[in-house]
């Protein structure tokens, strides 16, 4: 299908189906309770980037900009960028030891219940078969349909597959190559690195200053085009069940294909008879047609509207670098709870290695999660808020890029989740000693009667005294752990 033909199907299917391509007929499009439900997801940064492993996955833009460090990284290990360029990795990126189903059986094992490959990053190489790139993984480096595969696997194991294009940003992502003789400025290749716009607006740092402001110098209609269609293409092939984008789209000149495109895929699926949703950063979409996203980050309290955090286990960089610091799973357990008592849903980011294993570290963080998943998972899966998150003095930053040191919670902090008559209430940094939840006193405001307590951990029934002090919960041996303890308060 040529790519005018595209857009006449995408035209076509939004005149026939229930959803426009305006806002008024957008709005109110309910989130998945698949996904509602689920609460956690695996996110998969996996590229040509991985091959160099340095820097973080921004590779592919800092080996071309003689302002940042990948430059003469590149230049000292591979050569100059005019005679060895990004374009250079791709046969060394065999994965030839990517395994789907090793990949999606670790991510259950952690509780995960969805998956999200990014199916293409700013780098402009997609990890899925496609007639509109001929720069792909079923074609070039590993040669395999790394997106296929995983979601054939994810519906093998009874996951949920989404997929993330991160396409948009490619308009202006390989543009430092453009300001001295590299093989940006080579038209044979001009169809991988994009039209690399090079301006002011665009250049080296500046672009952050930029494309943060949604009314800045923006897209040309061709691209947008472009953008649509191969869009559009990735939903038809693979019916993703969330769709993520990154953060330019919020960009004024990406409104009107927004549009088309969140009709065009809610309409398909319609089609499919499956719940799905568009994750979105910024100001890209309005309130209840899309689900906002916070990168590295979490919300301050409750959110009337579910949202989602996605961050990643390494701290340094999405995909996979070589001196990469790794965060603990204790982190990324407390990360979850806080999230999920803010009605928020979390995205958990991986950086496999260029052959196609998953790091050492980011291995043991999976399982230690799913570990304690395997216990305390109901006080967080099918779950809703409680009427507050929480009590204790530490909070999260609200913001993007937050969430890198991990939180100081003491035994007096806890987070609390809601479902089915019980309240779970989760005790954020155990000292040992009873437990002592001030919000769930015996008071006036509080008049619903506690009958029991369970420790989730364990299944065991608890001693507990409810007070105008507290609810407090009788200290056993069990109580001694690093990670958090659930408490199963079953009210009336």
């Amino acid at each position: 299908m040529t790519q005018q033909e595209y857009l006449k199907l995408i035209d076509d299917v939004i005149s026939k189906g229930k959803y426009k391509d305006n806002w008024e007929s957008l709005s109110g499009h309910k989130t998945p309770a698949w996904y509602y439900r689920d609460k956690l997801g695996i996110f998969i940064h996996w590229g040509i980037y991985s091959v160099p492993g340095y820097g973080n996955e921004w590779y592919s833009r800092g080996m071309y900009d003689i302002n940042h460090r990948e430059f003469g990284y590149h230049v000292t290990h591979y050569g100059n960028q005019k005679d060895f360029g990004y374009k250079d990795f791709i046969p060394m990126f065999k994965g030839e030891n990517f395994s789907a189903e090793k990949w999606v059986s670790l991510f259950k094992e952690a509780g995960a219940k969805f998956v999200m490959p990014v199916c293409e990053h700013h780098d402009g190489f997609a990890m899925y078969k496609t007639e509109f790139n001929r720069w792909n993984a079923a074609e070039m480096g590993p040669c395999r349909d790394v997106a296929g595969e995983i979601k054939a696997e994810c519906e093998k194991q009874g996951l949920t597959f989404c997929a993330s294009t991160h396409r948009a940003e490619h308009y202006f992502f390989m543009n430092p190559g453009r300001s001295f003789d590299s093989d940006v400025n080579d038209d044979r290749y001009s169809d991988f690195y994009g039209p690399a716009v090079l301006c002011p607006e665009f250049e080296s740092d500046a672009i952050h200053k930029t494309t943060a402001d949604t009314f800045a110098t923006g897209a040309s209609k061709e691209w947008l085009e472009d953008w649509l269609v191969r869009t559009c293409e990735l939903i038809d092939s693979y019916q993703p069940s969330i769709l993520y984008f990154d953060w330019w789209i919020h960009n004024h000149s990406f409104k009107p294909y927004l549009k088309k495109l969140c009709a065009y895929y809610y309409n398909r699926a319609e089609e499919w008879g499956k719940e799905v949703t568009i994750n979105y950063k910024h100001e890209a979409f309005p309130p209840t047609v899309a689900t906002f996203d916070v990168e590295r980050g979490a919300l301050t309290d409750i959110s009337p509207v579910s949202w989602q955090t996605d961050t990643a286990i390494g701290k340094e960089s999405w995909g996979y670098r070589k001196d990469n610091h790794y965060k603990s799973a204790r982190q990324i357990i407390t990360d979850l709870i806080d999230i999920v008592s803010k009605n928020g849903m979390l995205l958990l980011n991986i950086g496999p290695k260029a052959d196609g294993t998953i790091t050492d570290e980011e291995t043991a963080v999976l399982r230690e999660l799913g570990k304690w998943m395997s216990l305390n998972g109901d006080g967080i899966y099918g779950t809703t808020f409680w009427k507050k998150f929480g009590e204790g003095e530490v909070n999260s930053e609200a913001g993007f890029f937050k969430d890198g040191d991990e939180k100081q919670y003491t035994a007096k902090d806890f987070r609390f989740t809601y479902k089915k008559g019980c309240i779970y209430a989760f005790q954020m940094r155990p000292d040992g000693n009873d437990a002592v939840i001030k919000s769930l006193r015996q008071h006036e405001s509080h008049n619903f009667i506690v009958n029991n307590v369970t420790l989730l951990s364990s299944g065991e029934k608890l001693e507990f005294d409810r007070t105008q002090d507290g609810l407090i919960i009788r200290t056993n041996s069990n109580f001694s752990s690093d990670l958090p303890l659930c408490f199963k308060v079953e009210i009336d």
